[in-house]
């Protein structure tokens, strides 16, 4: 009997992994399991919904084409989680894939980015975002001119890093 990904997802510290690499290892064994680890982004267990979010990065690093299968319903059903963990890591699965998003796919995955930014109060989902939007934004002078005010304002955020990032972001952006 193979083992459904949640119980696997379950349980532990919520920091820890637990056997999140596990189920990594059997998504890429056997890539029809994808759809199973996706399904459990919508368990009322919010350390299932974290480990999962850690699985498809690191399935999406070495696959990214996989994801880019997954990627309307990670803009639209994902992107409503209201889980730090869950829009911190959608920056990254969609700079992972953003060679492979359509345009549409693209404009997406930069308004959900641009409201996190806006809106979001977890230090990670800032500093992946803001990464993330600048990094895009090298040949995108729009979204450079409207991440410029976002950066000067998290430059005074009272979290360290976070300013620290937006600082170093807003110099490189002065730059170009």
């Amino acid at each position: 009997m193979v083992e459904r990904f949640e119980e696997m997802l379950a349980g532990g510290h919520p920091n820890s992994l637990g056997r999140t690499v596990e189920v990594v290892d059997a998504v890429l064994a056997d890539r029809t399991r994808l759809a199973q680890l996706y399904d459990c982004y919508f368990s009322d267990d919010e350390v299932v919904r974290l480990r999962v979010s850690s699985a498809l990065k690191r399935v999406t690093t070495q696959h990214p084409e996989w994801t880019i299968e997954l990627m309307d319903g990670l803009q639209s059903e994902i992107a409503a989680i209201d889980q730090a963990s869950t829009q911190w890591t959608l920056a990254l699965l969609f700079d992972l894939t953003k060679e492979l998003q359509s345009r549409e796919q693209r404009v997406r995955s930069v308004e959900i980015m641009k409201r996190n930014l806006a809106h979001h109060d977890d230090w990670i989902v800032l500093n992946n975002t803001m990464q993330v939007l600048h990094a895009w934004s090298l040949d995108d002078p729009p979204l450079a001119t409207w991440l410029g005010p976002h950066l000067r304002r998290l430059t005074a955020d009272r979290r360290p890093s976070v300013a620290r990032r937006a600082t170093k972001l807003l110099s490189r952006l002065q730059k170009t």
